[in-house]
Parts: C-alpha cells; structure tokens; sequence
C-alpha cells in the first residue's frame, strides 16, 4: 500500500485581506482581537469551532485565575481585569465540588486592602454565557469572525507570511494579512509557517472536566488535571499514572476524548441515573490538553525568575498556585527569529516547561493576547518594533509594566 497519494495543485481564491489575523479564538485570541481592533487595525479571528474562548469555555476550564499575588496586590490589568468583570457580569458561577469557591466580591465590590489580600482576584463563571459575551463584544467593536474555520497551511515568503491557507464550510482559499498572531494554544500557525517550536516533553495526563446538575445545583466536577511539570511532581503520585497525551496527533487525540467520555459516564452513573435532581448538564467540546507545543522565541521565560524586571515587559502576571511570585513578561518571549511578521499569544508563548504551567492560564493568555493584538497593529516586523511605542500604547490601555508600579 502506497505511503503517498499526489494532490493536484490548484490556484486558490483569496476570500480576505486584513492587518491583522489572529488565529485561535481562546482568551488569547480574544484579548488579541480587541486590542488589534482598538489600535485601529482591520482585524480577523479565526475559530476552529463555533464557540469562542477555547479550554476555559469549550473546555470547561471555567475557572478566572488571579489577576493578583496573593499578597493583596493586582498584577495584571488592561483587557485581563476587563474579560474577568465580563466573566461574572450576570453573576458567579456557584462552587463546584471543588473545596472553595472562586468568589472575589473584595476586588469586584471595592473592598479594603486588608480584605483583598484575604482573597484572590479571581472568579468561577459560566462558560456558555462567557463565550456569547465576548462574542457580542468583538463584533459590537467590528471584529471580523470565521467559525468552523481550519488554518491548514501558510505561504512564506523572505520570512514573511503572504497568506495563510484556510478552509470551511465555503472550501479552501487564502486570507492575506501585514500581520498574524498565532494563539491557537498549540503554535499551530508557528509550525505551519517554519517558525522554530517546541513541545511538552512530559506529556498530558488525562482530564474529564464536566458540569452535572445534581441536589438542585450546577456543579463542576473535576476530574484528572494534565498541568504537574515533572520537578513538582511526587514520587508515586496519581500524576505520574496512566497515558500521556502530546495532544497533537489526531488518531492520539480520538482516543484521548473516548476515554475522557468513558471517564465522565462512569463518574456521573456512579451517583445514579437521570432523575430530577441528577443531570448530566455539560461535557466538552474540545480536548483537555493544557501543555502541547509552543514558540521556541527570541526569549525564554522560566519559573525562577520571579521579581525580575525586565527592559521590554508587556505586563505582570502572578502564581495562580500560590502567593507571591510576580513575573514580568519580556515583549521577546511572543516572536521568534524565523518569521518577521509572526507572533504569539497565550499558551504556546516562548517559556520553560515549568515555567508553562504558570503562564498557560487565562489571565496570561490575556496579557500576553493584549500585548501581541496591539504590537500586531502598530508593526510588520515584530523584532523591529520600537519597544517603548508598544509600552506607551500598553500603559494607555491601563496596562502597569513593571512590579515596581504596583500598590495595594
């Protein structure tokens, strides 16, 4: 059997031009969307799927990580605080099975520092009702949106992308841009495109996140995490057992969603049936994979270089698995040296394993996605961009760039 068919060539028909084309409709992408759009530029969103906001919503990660330090302070600003507050705009999601509730009324309400630093920044919403809201928001400010949409290929030319190749439900034609960002969570486009990658070496672990309606309440249930970097794990621990996933094989992938369902059906029948008082109310709709492939960058950022300021920070985030560390990401850790008009957002950003953990999150997946939406609409050549005309634009928008700015 051959190993190889030939595909005729084709000419392809060019069905958009823009400024900037932002790939992934995750929080990345959002945040990128709007700032783009905010600097002026004519700006798509690519989605793969027809749901906005990617793991937090079609994957049920539907927990708003802290905006703080833990330690009473607010680290990350701009459009990051400003999709929290959209989050939770028509209330809370109620605490899941999980030991406490995401609940910040302290930070939301006004409260004193005293009663802030009691709490996190952080909130458990409702994913359905998140991802219509951002919808409603990037089209009330003429973002451009293509759902059910697959980047399949790019056409670089001296370093430069000239066209990325799509398709969807209309078949397959070509997007043209200035300028693109890649946040689709797994450097899809990067990779596409020739830009140096690299992967998780660790592996996902399976997870089977999903919402049941049982005892009158709405609750998440959380099954399995796929995020413990290999020096935090410990010897014998649950996260050393089982498959790991790379989450970028489509055949591993199948299997990896058969077995997350298999997990969910078992978990829900354990506590019975359907009944009035027991529903099965939500299971996702993409892959719970956290960690998968990312831009290997200009720079990259690791977990021990908390407090460290850096010349071209675009913004502060903090630890969401404990208080204290503040880290400062350097504008160079969102492009890479390949590809002039090409950067990254969110979770495929240039970092360290362990240092991945803490920035595949939603709140750095919206400051890296503010940071990148507007260096996109200022520039072509994101090595070439002047770094204090990005900061300036970053600081008009509310965004602090260094701990040294920060107050309780």
């Amino acid at each position: 059997m051959a190993h190889t068919i030939p595909e005729p060539s084709r000419d392809v028909p060019i069905s958009g031009e823009y400024d900037v084309v932002i790939v992934g409709g995750g929080i990345a992408g959002i945040a990128a969307a709007l700032a783009a759009r905010r600097q002026g530029a004519k700006t798509l969103l690519i989605e793969k799927q027809f749901l906005l906001g990617g793991l937090a919503t079609a994957g049920l990660i539907a927990i708003y990580l802290p905006l703080c330090d833990g330690m009473g302070r607010q680290v990350s600003f701009g459009l990051a605080e400003e999709l929290l507050r959209l989050s939770v705009r028509h209330g809370y999601e109620p605490a899941g099975d999980h030991h406490s509730q995401y609940f910040c009324p302290a930070w939301l309400e006004g409260g004193s520092p005293q009663a802030r630093a009691g709490e996190r920044f952080e909130a458990e919403f409702n994913a359905n009702l998140f991802a219509i809201l951002c919808e409603q928001q990037l089209l009330q400010e003429g973002v451009a949106l293509l759902y059910g949409t697959s980047v399949c290929g790019a056409k670089v030319e001296n370093g430069r992308i000239k066209a990325l190749f799509i398709e969807n439900k209309s078949g397959r034609s070509a997007i043209l841009a200035r300028s693109f960002v890649d946040a689709s969570g797994d450097a899809d486009l990067c990779h596409l495109a020739g830009e140096h990658t690299a992967t998780f070496a660790q592996g996902n672990v399976l997870a089977s996140w999903y919402f049941q309606h049982t005892g009158g309440r709405f609750a998440l249930r959380m099954l399995g995490f796929a995020d413990i970097p290999d020096k935090y794990k410990q010897p014998g621990s649950e996260a050393e057992k089982g498959r790991r996933y790379t989450g970028l094989d489509a055949q591993e992938l199948s299997e990896l969603t058969c077995a997350s369902h298999a997990n969910i059906l078992a978990d829900f029948l354990s506590k019975g049936g359907i009944s009035p008082d027991h529903a099965l109310a939500n299971i996702a709709t993409t892959p719970q994979v956290r960690m998968t492939r990312r831009l290997d960058g200009a720079y990259t950022l690791d977990d021990a270089q908390m407090h460290t300021a850096f010349e071209d920070s675009i913004g502060m985030i903090g630890d969401w698995r404990k208080p204290g560390p503040v880290y400062e990401l350097p504008y160079r850790t969102l492009y890479g040296n390949r590809i002039a008009n090409l950067c990254s957002a969110g979770r495929c950003i240039s970092v360290t394993d362990a240092m991945w953990d803490i920035s595949r999150v939603i709140p750095a997946c919206a400051v890296t996605g503010q940071a990148a939406g507007t260096a996109a609409a200022l520039t072509g050549n994101f090595a070439a961009l002047s770094v204090p005309v990005l900061q300036a634009a970053l600081r008009k928008a509310g965004v602090p760039l260094h701990e040294g700015e920060l107050f309780r």
